[in-house]
């Protein structure tokens, strides 16, 4: 969901950048068992050892939400630094939404930042250029970071694809929520689909090994793009339209579609997205899980969590209305943003719990928290 408000796009080219944030919700257990020294709360043994020895994948997680240059021109916090490692996630996709006719210059100013804050915590994090970084970066107890965008209004020629894939980026949607060059975002009335230099671009990101994302695609640009690249690609961040009525969420149609071209869904728990009633609660998240699995199997569903380690409702005040206020009515944002229980940096172990008392095999559960993206993403950039 994160783009840079417009003010955020000034100060970008200054020095400041957009990221990630964290809190708590408990689960009931037996067999209880702490996951980290740190954490509130105790999981059962077989969660904690399920989340430690899987390589986990979240494949929409900016390190960071918020708009102030402070957080990545400074040293990662000592509490920062246990939170990552205690969370139990190897992969972050770190990716932002950018746009405009800026949107070049702050893409690379926005990916230089993230690689050098990164960098100059490598203590914590390592960058992501093929698979085998997540296998590396998981034996090593680290945080590894998938560089992405989650618009591609930053490749002003077919050239630029490759020329930032060679900066780093990894990973592209095609479209935030509006139309651009290549189609159709989520919330724009009449979704033309794919155009010619849509095509194009899809094209260039095959040839050079960039997974192509359209969770912010309108429905017809997205069913193009999955028709169109030869490749399996990604809906990273998304939910089910037949468990909940949001134009950000993707129809059946879709999801079929993404499962028999190889691609792999991952799940969001962004609150509007994943129940129109209240509570919304972690059980309704993985109600989208159950949803996919049904409908395509076990093999094409992860996560994209579409948020920090903290998620959103604990952001300051001012940058909080901020965020919503960038956003067309029809994202319907409630009081709160996260769900239940997925709004806090342990937030992994409380799914694995759900997946647990759900009856999902271990085997599954590993597939879900990352064999499946891992899977993906060794065949995409191959």
């Amino acid at each position: 969901m994160t783009a840079l408000p417009e003010v955020s796009r000034r100060r970008l080219l200054g020095g400041a950048v957009a990221a990630a944030a964290v809190t708590g919700f408990p689960m009931i257990n037996t067999g209880l068992f702490r996951a980290h020294a740190a954490a509130t709360k105790a999981y059962s043994k077989r969660a904690v050892d399920l989340v430690k020895q899987s390589l986990v994948i979240d494949m929409l997680a900016p390190l960071k939400i918020d708009f102030r240059p402070e957080y990545y021109a400074n040293p990662l916090s000592e509490k920062d630094a246990a939170e990552f490692r205690a969370s139990g996630i190897t992969g972050f996709h770190n990716a932002v939404g950018t746009g405009g006719p800026e949107a070049y210059a702050n893409t690379l100013a926005w990916i230089a930042a993230w690689q050098g804050f990164a960098g100059r915590n490598s203590h914590v994090f390592s960058l992501v250029g093929k698979v085998e970084d997540l296998d590396r970066a998981k034996r090593e107890g680290k945080c590894a970071v998938i560089m992405g965008v989650q618009n591609s209004e930053h490749f002003r020629k077919v050239e630029d694809v490759k020329s930032f894939y060679q900066i780093g980026q990894r990973c592209s949607q095609l479209t935030y929520n509006s139309q651009n060059l290549l189609g159709s975002g989520s919330t724009e009335r009449v979704d033309g689909g794919i155009t010619d230099y849509g095509a194009a671009i899809i094209k260039a990101m095959n040839d050079v090994g960039m997974l192509i994302d359209v969770s912010h695609c309108g429905d017809r640009t997205t069913l193009d793009a999955i028709d169109i690249s030869p490749r399996p690609i990604a809906i990273t961040h998304s939910n089910c339209r037949a468990l909940v009525d949001h134009p950000r969420v993707k129809a059946d149609e879709a999801i079929k579609a993404l499962g028999a071209k190889g691609g792999v869904m991952g799940i969001t728990g962004v609150r509007m997205f994943v129940s129109a009633k209240e509570p919304t609660a972690i059980g309704d998240m993985v109600d989208h899980i159950d949803h996919v699995v049904k409908l395509i199997g076990i093999d094409h569903v992860g996560i994209g969590s579409d948020a920090d380690l903290n998620g959103y409702d604990d952001m300051p005040a001012d940058q909080y209305k901020m965020l919503k206020a960038g956003y067309k009515a029809s994202y319907a944002f409630r009081d709160k943003i996260d769900t239940d229980g997925f709004d806090h940096p342990m937030k992994t172990y409380d799914l694995v719990e759900e997946l647990i008392r759900r009856k999902y095999s271990n085997d599954n559960i590993t597939a879900i928290l990352g064999g499946n993206f891992r899977r993906l993403l060794g065949a995409t950039w191959a």
